[in-house]
């Protein structure tokens, strides 16, 4: 993972205030580098009053997200000083299997960031739903054995996990004949499941959402990433953490929507911490020196002998990022990128057809209808019954009490549509979609009439992925051509294209703060409480399919 160099390097000092988190330090001094490497710090006055540290570290992303390849991803992430990310590439891995895994590798490997990806676990994440690849022994094998696969991603089948599922304890057998370690996903699991589940060698969580859950797991061995992404936001529920467990805590998005990336990474989190009262060097522990140590991660620490991957900030309070060097390489400077864009291809798996609006009629089967429950920055969803709209004998949205149609359609193979109903999208017209939808990422949409919910799905058909909004005679796509997932275009054209479209869509009535992301985990069967995945509604808790309809 370790970024092309060049043939010969310029050297670089730079002189401030040094943090040293190896030895919880500050002094000031000089940083001397030579062809990419520290080779000399020296204690002594100086005059700048800026602080040079590590770079900053994801310690759990799927770059995938952020709706852009690696070295788009790279040219914004610098910006705000992070160096390195430890990267699920599951998102894409359920569209094109290990092709697509090593499209990640090698689009990351032509820019100078340090990306390190994963085996991914959970490929599909569930047999409920239709995914673009199976992964068998053979490939955990090929993938766990590849030097740039540094470990076993999230264990998202967490029941079969508990339940010492042979093929899932085969997926850990691999991993640790590699000496690799193996990242979790057990949302709300605590008690006697919580010890079950990390006994086996799982390590890490990311997914917990309060404090009680990630004291217990914490017991029993696990780290705890504490993620502030852009659906899913656990920061103020866990930075507690800090005060006694820095040692166990790690730093994380998880998932991060383009324009959020423009504005701000793993920088946001450590202002926060530190303005909460946070020793800033413990701070810089958690998110730099725990995942390079837990991951075996070649990214240096500002000590003699390292690699020169270093931030320069203004102040510990406001956090300015100045300047960011990986490898010595000066990658951005002053809120400017200096990565240049890669030419890529555009490898992708996408069968679905053009629908009608009668694919999407819903006959009336009971008293009340079982209703997902959304909430604004979780992945957890609520169930609730409710009565429900009916015209020409067809379920429709009643958005007068915010019941809106959700719709999920294979993309993968010509079938018809599963249809379920949510709250709290609160649209009050229009309709969008997405060919981002965990983990199988098959075509997802919610919207106020079936005539909008069509045009925004096969607007996202016609470009063979992307995200959509359609409200009357508005229609607005950004195509995703790498795997439905991705573009190849540059990262701020991006952000702006994602920017206008969200802005779209709250002018549209919805109040969740990031609605492609929430509507992207709609569709991911192993949060629970109640999903929909192109085979049906979904229990979570229960794990099988439920009825829509409750007598």
């Amino acid at each position: 993972m370790t970024p092309k160099k060049l043939t010969k390097l310029p050297a670089v000092q730079i002189s401030g205030n040094i943090i040293d988190i190896r030895s919880c330090d500050i002094f000031k001094g000089t940083v001397y580098v030579e062809n990419g490497l520290i080779v000399d710090i020296k204690k002594h006055q100086v005059d700048s009053n800026n602080y040079i540290m590590p770079g900053l570290i994801d310690s759990h992303i799927h770059i995938e997200s952020s709706m852009l390849i690696p070295s788009e991803f790279a040219k914004l992430a610098v910006i705000h000083g992070t160096v390195a990310t430890v990267s699920d590439p599951h998102e894409i891995a359920n569209v094109l299997g290990i092709d697509g895994i090593k499209y990640m590798i090698k689009n990351g490997n032509k820019v100078p960031f340090k990306f390190y990806f994963g085996a991914s676990s959970s490929v599909p994440a569930t047999p409920f739903e239709t995914s673009g690849y199976e992964f068998k022994e053979e490939e955990m094998l090929e993938l766990l054995a590849m030097d740039e696969i540094k470990y076993l991603s999230e264990m998202m089948n967490f029941p079969g996990v508990i339940n010492r599922d042979p093929w899932e304890m085969r997926k850990i057998e691999i991993a640790k004949s590699f000496n690799k370690p193996i990242d979790g996903h057990a949302p709300g699991v605590t008690g006697e499941d919580a010890k079950k589940y990390a006994e086996v060698g799982i390590t890490t969580d990311h997914e917990c959402f309060t404090m009680e859950e990630a004291l217990d797991k914490i017991k029993y061995g696990m780290k705890i990433q504490i993620r502030e992404g852009s659906a899913a936001k656990n920061f103020e529920a866990l930075i507690g953490l800090m005060d006694d467990y820095n040692d166990h805590v790690l730093f994380c998005s998880d998932d991060k929507h383009p324009d959020d990336l423009l504005k701000g990474h793993i920088n946001e989190m450590v202002v926060r911490a530190i303005s909460k009262g946070y020793d800033p060097v413990k701070v810089l522990r958690s998110v730099i020196l725990n995942p390079i140590k837990h991951y075996g991660l070649d990214v240096g620490t500002l000590q003699i002998g390292d690699p020169a991957d270093m931030i320069v900030v203004d102040n510990l309070e406001d956090f300015n990022i100045l300047k960011t060097y990986i490898d010595g390489i000066l990658v951005a400077e002053n809120g400017v990128s200096n990565i240049d864009s890669v030419p890529e291809d555009h490898p992708n798996k996408f069968s679905a057809k053009p629908i009608t609006s009668s694919q999407l009629h819903v006959k009336p089967d009971g008293d009340k209808l079982c209703v997902i429950e959304a909430y604004d920055g979780q992945l957890i969803t609520g169930f609730v019954t409710e009565d429900y709209k009916v015209i020409d004998g067809n379920v429709v949205s009643d958005v007068d009490n915010d019941i809106l149609k959700l719709v999920v359609l294979n993309r993968y193979n010509d079938a018809e549509p599963a249809i379920a109903f949510i709250k709290n999208f609160n649209l009050k017209t229009g309709a969008i979609a997405s060919s981002v939808a965990h983990d199988s990422h098959n075509i997802i949409a919610v919207g106020t009439s079936d005539e909008e919910i069509t045009n925004a799905i096969n607007l996202i058909i016609k470009e063979e992925g992307g995200i959509s909004f359609v409200n009357g005679d508005d229609n607005k796509v950004i195509p995703l051509p790498v795997a439905g997932l991705m573009s190849t275009c540059d990262g701020g054209r991006i952000a702006a294209s994602y920017s206008l479209i969200d802005e779209a869509v709250h002018n549209a009535g919805s109040t969740l703060r990031a609605p492609y992301m929430t509507l992207s985990f709609m569709a991911l069967l192993v949060i629970p409480q109640l999903k929909l995945s192109d085979k049906g509604l979904f229990d979570g808790n229960k794990f099988q399919f439920t009825s829509l309809f409750s007598s």
